[in-house]
Formats: C-alpha cells, sequence, structure tokens
C-alpha cells in the first residue's frame, strides 16, 4: 500500500485544524459511508447511525488537533471517535427506553459491506472480516458483542444466560485465535 491516501488523509485533517470547512465536507466525503457503517453496527437503527455519524465529523472538526500519527492512522482514530460516539448514543437511548439488554438477532456481521475494492483500506477490512468468520460462532459472538455493544464479561454473560466462566472463556479463546488468524495472514500477505 502506497503512503499516498495517507497523504491525502494528514493534509485534510490539517485543513480542517485550520477551520476549513471544504476540508471537513471532503473529509466527510470519503470517510462518511465508513462512519456511518460502524456507526450502525453499534446502533442498528438508520436514523440514529446518520445522527452519529454527523456527531462524530463535528468531533473531528472540534478535535482535530487530538490526533497524533505518533499513535496510528486517522482512519483508526476516526473509527475510534464514531465507536465510542455510537456506544454512547447506545446507552442513551437504552435509558430512555429502560431497555438495559441487546437482542442477539441484532447484533451483525463485524464489519458489513462497508468499502468498496478501490479504497485504500479495503485489503485490511477484508482480512479482518475473512477473520472474524473463521472464529467459532460462540467466540465471535461475544466478541462482537464486547466491541460493538461495549458489553462488561458480566452483561454478556446476563445477555447470553450463561456462566460469567463461560463468557470469560470464551473471550480469552477468541482473543488468542483471533490474534493467532491475524498474525498468520499477515505473515502470508505480508
Amino acid at each position: 500500500m502506497s503512503d499516498a491516501p495517507q497523504s491525502v488523509e494528514i493534509v485534510l485533517l490539517s485543513r480542517i485544524r485550520d477551520g476549513d470547512e471544504t476540508a471537513l465536507a471532503e473529509f466527510y466525503d470519503r470517510f462518511g459511508r465508513l462512519v456511518y457503517s460502524v456507526t450502525y453496527h453499534v446502533l442498528q437503527n438508520d436514523t440514529l447511525a446518520e445522527e452519529v455519524t454527523q456527531d462524530t465529523f463535528l468531533k473531528i472538526w472540534t478535535r482535530a488537533h487530538q490526533w497524533d500519527a505518533t499513535r496510528g492512522k486517522i482512519t483508526t482514530w476516526l473509527l475510534t471517535i464514531a465507536r465510542y460516539t455510537a456506544i454512547d448514543r447506545l446507552r442513551t437511548e437504552q435509558r430512555r427506553d429502560g431497555k438495559g439488554q441487546v437482542d442477539l438477532e441484532e447484533v451483525v456481521n463485524v464489519l458489513g459491506e462497508t468499502a468498496s475494492i478501490d479504497d485504500p483500506f479495503w485489503a485490511d477490512e477484508q482480512l479482518v472480516r475473512d477473520i472474524l468468520n473463521d472464529l467459532p460462532t460462540d467466540q465471535r459472538q461475544v466478541l462482537e458483542l464486547a466491541y460493538f455493544r461495549d458489553m462488561s464479561h458480566t452483561e454478556m454473560a446476563q445477555a447470553l444466560g450463561l456462566p460469567l466462566g463461560t463468557v470469560k472463556g470464551r473471550v480469552r479463546a477468541g482473543l488468542a485465535k483471533l490474534r493467532n488468524l491475524w498474525l498468520q495472514r499477515t505473515e502470508i500477505n505480508g
């Protein structure tokens, strides 16, 4: 992968830091669909996902100075903001609705159809999706709940109707398997 896409992102973020609204619009055009996909996976609601996507880009506008190149890619930073913004909104909605549990039928494939093959991050996304699909269903399920719903071990045990030790074991096993599969695939593709 070339450094060109990252350079464009850095230039855009620099322009956003300087208050360039056009740069924010370009940044949104470049990443809006990806951010929406992440927020939708957390919220499972079109309207809320659209609102949280807008909130995410508003945070980028006000926090562009917080990105640190030494800590990772701009997209990683952006998607982390999107995920936490969506989780905060989910918690707000659950309090408002009086719901504290997650309907497991609502948890969908981890990354969905978020990127085109022309997107520079498509290969990494495909790799993550493939690796997650290779996990046993019970391990993938707890990792999705932990990541997309920000559920604790106890919350997962309650939602799944499983003993706490079983949930912890599935999380440990899933993370270990995920790590091993990632290392295997990146060595092969690297």
